[in-house]
């Protein structure tokens, strides 16, 4: 008899008790060829996911603006040429979902991640299928309620969505730090298998409860907010970069907030929204390469707090 095989729980477990990247090692680059991202499994499924997503608060809210558009696709297109995968939206995000939908079209990425929300405590089966016409897709791989609005209608919804093969994932989400001991209940209680929240170098409530519970649960961590909206970003501008930086290939504040974030194993992906081409990809640089390690995480903490 041969060798008995790792039972599919077993491997899952060694799978995410390893280092972002070693699942999917990241190859050196090749002439101009983009780095690839490091990614990290899953808890709930082991998915491969690349650390580093897209929003798109405020940012792809363009209305009907050609340029705005035209500027969101250009954004679009150099997330997955760098190959990122999640992008993240919601109906409250104005026009984005449309602006979303109307790139998709024109781009056709091979590999899309595509995470919505459900959001008024209207009805909710005709607000998720006017989201999913928006974006045009065959359904979503997530769904998330919306800053937990009316959760007890919508989430047996999004499960029983899930349990009919028409959703991949559920989530709840949150952000500024709201209602965490209510996040953390629902985390405690019910079977999703991604929680969004707020998490920077200077918004760190959530390390104490939330993403230690994440991982006991196994639930994904979505980040929302890593910039603060840029005000975090445009606090450090100007300030020189730390020694540290360049020993974990940093050449930006924004890369070292990010490494900061997506280093913490509980994180599964980050995602800043932005209007630039060059952000985007300097957005993505940051999943890629050496993360630092927890003690030089709590220095970019302790350095951040000081410099801002």
């Amino acid at each position: 008899m041969g060798p008995r095989l790792p039972s599919r729980r077993r491997l899952l477990e060694t799978l995410l008790a390893l280092p972002a990247g070693l699942a999917l090692p990241a190859l050196p680059a090749s002439g101009s060829a983009p780095l690839p991202l490091l990614v990290r499994p899953l808890p709930s499924s082991g998915e491969a996911l690349p650390l580093v997503g897209l929003g798109s608060w405020i940012t792809f809210n363009v209305g009907r603006d050609p340029q705005g558009r035209a500027a969101s696709a250009a954004v679009m297109r150099a997330f997955f040429d760098g190959g990122g995968r999640m992008i993240d939206s919601s109906p409250m995000y104005g026009s984005a979902q449309e602006v979303i939908g109307e790139a998709l079209r024109a781009i056709r990425p091979a590999r899309l991640f595509a995470a919505d929300k459900v959001w008024t405590a209207a009805d909710g089966p005709d607000q998720i299928e006017t989201s999913r016409r928006r974006w045009g897709v065959a359904r979503f791989d997530l769904l998330q309620v919306h800053n937990l609005l009316a959760w007890e209608a919508h989430l047996p919804l999004l499960l029983a969505m899930k349990r009919a093969g028409r959703l991949r994932y559920v989530g709840i989400t949150t952000s500024e730090g709201r209602r965490h001991a209510e996040v953390e209940r629902i985390m405690a209680s019910q079977p999703i298998d991604f929680v969004q929240v707020s998490y920077n170098a200077l918004d760190r409530d959530v390390e104490r409860r939330i993403l230690p519970l994440a991982r006991e649960r196994r639930i994904g961590v979505i980040v929302n907010r890593p910039f603060r909206q840029g005000d975090l970003t445009q606090a450090l501008a100007g300030k020189p970069l730390p020694g540290w930086a360049a020993d974990i290939g940093c050449t930006s504040w924004a890369q070292a907030l990010l490494k900061f974030i997506v280093a913490h194993p509980a994180v599964s992906c980050a995602i800043p929204a932005t209007t630039s081409v060059a952000h985007v990809r300097e957005n993505l640089l940051a999943g890629a390469g050496r993360l630092p390690d927890e003690a030089l995480r709590k220095r970019i903490a302790q350095d951040v707090e000081r410099l801002a």
